[in-house]
């Protein structure tokens, strides 16, 4: 028999896989669990739709991304910190104020984890970050540190 997943379920598939079981299974488990419905003509179709809608809006998302990404190419980010000798810093500058600055300055919101910085920022000057998006849309941002008198 025929069914359409609703929900993960370990060892027989994902959400909104089609998969083959057999009947008694199917409808002594995976339909009174609600996990499964039969993959009728019906429910066929409002899979293809809904599949169909999924991936017009992951579309529609990267190409707002790859929009975003041209945008922060020009952007420059400035952030005044204390440094002591030698332009080296107190503490260091982090992905989260990144983040903070981007949403001040330029109001654009990026998750702090986007912000793919291996370590702090530790020395005054201009470093290039990147920014994930999207998958596999990663925008570069420069980040000047300002030592503040």
């Amino acid at each position: 028999m025929k069914v359409i997943l609703k929900q993960d379920i370990k060892g027989v598939g994902k959400k909104d896989q089609v998969i083959n079981t057999a009947d008694g299974y199917a409808r002594n488990f995976l339909f009174p669990k609600n996990l499964a419905i039969p993959a009728d003509t019906g429910n066929m179709n409002n899979l293809k739709a809904k599949n169909a809608s999924v991936a017009y809006r992951k579309g529609e998302d990267l190409k707002e991304a790859k929009e975003l990404a041209e945008k922060m190419k020009k952007i420059t980010i400035k952030i005044a910190v204390k440094t002591g000798e030698n332009g080296k810093l107190f503490g260091g500058v982090t992905s989260k104020e990144i983040a903070e600055t981007l949403k001040k300055d330029f109001n654009i919101e990026v998750d702090k984890k986007k912000v793919l910085l291996a370590e702090t920022i530790k020395v005054a000057g201009t470093t290039n970050v990147d920014i994930k998006l999207n998958e596999g849309v990663t925008a570069t941002v420069k980040v000047m540190i300002i030592p503040k008198i």
